[in-house]
């Protein structure tokens, strides 16, 4: 299995480039334990709100919680799309690994908000980039789930069943090697950008960082043209 940042953020591995086989190997078992550990936070997560929801409650921010104003914290789907692709764009025109990386994150944070697996400080910069209250899939974009377009291309398929959606990308992110691109098994294209984020987070060349930005851009396109279907 591929490497996958750790939720203090390591890096994570991937792109179209190779990664040297030796270090690939070294972080597979950190990467296997990680994986666990985020669908370990996406059942507390899911079990918190649905306890709440029971009490007929409401969610409320922690001290701890990083909020910021503006599209991040809400806003309408085009809002968020325009922010990840602003993220993008920083993404692809890096000059540093680390200025790609802090970039990748807020493009993934931005797309499972707080609710979604690896939300944080992916990269251990001590930021969180792309802090928001709700992610674009499925909270902001459920919605809009009667427009089909939205439907396939962005929230990929029903969300009836959460955990079992997420697991889907986690599996997907996990089973990828640089011959063996599983991306496009993934119907969201958001999904698509995180796995691509992911990959950033492992690299450590800026051109792959550069090309898996390129991909991710890709994916953000067509969920921007989504929305005009």
């Amino acid at each position: 299995m591929i490497p996958i940042p750790s939720l203090d953020l390591g890096k994570a591995s991937g792109g179209a480039g190779r990664v040297s086989e030796g270090a690939n190997r070294s972080r597979t078992v950190e990467g296997s334990k990680v994986l666990l550990m985020l669908r370990r936070l996406v059942l507390l997560s899911v079990g918190v709100v649905i306890v709440v929801a029971a009490c007929g409650g409401e969610v409320e921010p922690t001290e701890s919680s990083v909020v910021i104003e503006g599209p991040a914290s809400g806003g309408s789907v085009a809002e968020r799309l325009a922010e990840i692709d602003s993220f993008v764009t920083l993404w692809r025109t890096a000059g540093t690994l680390d200025e790609a990386g802090a970039a990748a994150e807020g493009a993934a944070n931005l797309v499972v908000g707080p609710d979604g697996p690896g939300y944080g400080d992916r990269n251990g910069d001590g930021v969180v980039g792309g802090a928001s209250t709700v992610g674009l899939i499925p909270g902001m974009a459920l919605p809009l789930e009667d427009n089909e377009c939205v439907l396939r291309d962005v929230l990929g398929g029903a969300w009836d069943e959460p955990l079992e959606r997420w697991d889907e990308m986690l599996d997907a992110i996990d089973a990828w090697r640089p011959g063996n691109n599983t991306m496009p098994t993934l119907a969201s294209h958001p999904m698509r950008v995180v796995g691509w984020a992911t990959f950033t987070l492992a690299s450590d060349s800026l051109d792959e960082a550069h090309e898996y930005a390129g991909h991710a851009k890709l994916h953000v396109d067509v969920s921007v043209r989504a929305l005009e279907c």
